[in-house]
């Protein structure tokens, strides 16, 4: 009887099993899956399930925001207008670095609420000067839609665009963040690796043809190199300035917040809060130790894809890639006069730090918004004497507000314009112009040259890569707290 008792239950178990197989391949069964569903959603990269409330997947680590402006919808229509226009702070992005409240020009109507920037609604006219100052790109100027329609190139889970072999990191793809840039290097090459695995046979195997060629050293650019290299991959590294360019240009002893601990790090790259010399220190020694090579001064001019290989033409040469990782900065390349004397130490083509040129005498080059603000940026140092060379008669080309700026600091002498000149020569200590057909030699300690540059977005569409539009939700400090 025993025996046949547990005869009896084993054939229930096995039946029961077999039902319950039969019941949840049929979705009948599913129902008690449900509730552990919602309560969280699926990692992009693993399909793992991720608690609601979880910044990252528990499975593969990857912290889930670097997928928030990938999965966005691509915006159609227009964005729903509902009200004058404001600026509207993204609270998981705003650093707490204050660069918006000082470019702001309506006193109070962006301030600092602990490391978070807070925008009065009641005072803020849309103007958008915090918006081209926010180096995080954490600002945005809305009519009332809770959504912040940014042009970004259109990228897939493993930053891929749809030039296959060809992946956008960083800046360039829309996410300033220090932490979002390190990671999103990492995992294009996580996905490289897969495709390439480090010492099997290659296809293309021609002298000179690396794995993967990085344009770019900054953040995005450095963790990806580090990943390739840690990885076995063989790399080129190519940046057109100097290493960590992008956080170079942040004002001395700025305070790099490394963003809220609601973003983990999945990079190997070095990020904490600390001053800017600090970070580059720690970078600068990451990459002498680990024997990290970078190309530096190294344009790169175009990039053309043949076969299975990438062609890239760059300043210092032509280089051979069967994979390419663009960790450019959204600001492009600027644009030179090509004159001799261009390559001094003395000449700049962006200012963060106003307060250098302070008792200097400086020559600012160009007629349009970036060189008004400039002029009138250093006029405001004191004993700075500021020259402003342009080639056209009048300033034609400028915001409203920033011709009334540079009229009040002409009329107030604190800015001589010398109109219908051109730059010839620079020299260590004088700058040769032809000014309306007379040779003009000035005293002069630097140049600055603001007469545009080269958009990275028509860099990337001669490429092939698709542009679109997408609506990325504000989650503003209201909805934070809520």
């Amino acid at each position: 009887m025993a025996d046949m008792g547990f005869t009896t239950l084993g054939f229930l178990l096995v039946t029961g099993v077999v039902m319950w197989l039969h019941l949840r391949s049929r979705g009948g069964s599913t129902v008690v899956m449900v509730p552990e569903r919602r309560a969280g959603t699926a990692c992009p990269k693993c399909e793992a399930h991720v608690p609601s409330g979880s910044t990252f997947c528990p499975s593969c680590g990857i912290p889930q925001q670097v997928f928030e402006l990938v999965q966005a919808p691509t915006a159609e229509g227009a964005v729903n207008a509902t009200g004058p226009a404001r600026a509207a702070v993204r609270a998981d992005m705003c650093v707490g670095c204050a660069t918006c409240t000082a470019a702001c020009p309506i006193p109070g109507a962006i301030t600092m609420r602990g490391k978070l920037a807070v925008v009065d609604d009641a005072l803020c006219q849309g103007h958008g000067e915090c918006v081209s100052a926010c180096p995080v790109g954490a600002i945005s100027v809305t009519t009332g839609a809770a959504v912040n329609r940014v042009v970004v190139p259109s990228v897939d889970i493993h930053f891929e665009t749809n030039v296959p072999g060809l992946y956008i990191v960083g800046e360039l793809g829309g996410r300033g963040l220090i932490k979002n840039a390190v990671n999103e290097g990492k995992m294009a090459v996580e996905h490289i690796v897969a495709m390439l695995p480090p010492g099997a046979p290659r296809a293309d195997a021609v002298a000179g043809v690396v794995d993967v060629a990085i344009v770019g050293s900054g953040p995005a650019g450095l963790s990806a190199a580090m990943e390739a290299m840690r990885c076995g991959l063989t790399y080129t590294v190519l940046e057109q300035g100097s290493i960590a360019d992008s956080i170079r240009k942040y004002p001395r002893h700025k305070l790099i917040l490394a963003e809220s601990v609601q973003i983990p790090l999945y990079g190997d790259l070095w990020v904490a809060d600390a001053s800017k010399e600090s970070l580059l220190q720690v970078w600068e020694t990451i990459v002498a130790n680990t024997g990290l090579q970078v190309v530096t001064q190294s344009r790169v001019e175009s990039i053309v894809r043949e076969g299975s290989v990438f062609r890239l033409e760059a300043s210092t040469g032509t280089y051979l890639a069967r994979r390419v990782v663009l960790a450019m900065g959204r600001r492009g390349s600027p644009r030179k006069l090509d004159v001799p004397g261009e390559e001094l130490g003395k000449v700049f083509y962006d200012v963060v730090e106003m307060e250098q040129f302070t008792g200097r005498r400086v020559l600012v080059v160009g007629g349009g918004d970036s060189a008004v603000e400039t002029a009138v940026g250093l006029a405001n140092q004191k004993g700075t004497e500021v020259l402003l060379s342009y080639r056209g008669d009048t300033f034609s080309r400028v915001k409203e507000r920033n011709r009334d700026k540079i009229e009040e600091v002409i009329r107030s002498r604190r800015v001589k314009p010398l109109f219908g000149s051109t730059v010839r020569e620079i020299r260590a200590d004088v700058v040769v112009l032809d000014n309306q057909g007379e040779t003009m030699i000035v005293p002069n300690d630097f140049v600055v040259i603001r007469v545009g540059g080269d958009a990275p977005t028509a860099f990337l569409e001669k490429i092939g890569v698709r542009i679109v539009q997408k609506d990325v939700p504000i989650p503003t400090e209201q909805a934070r707290a809520g």
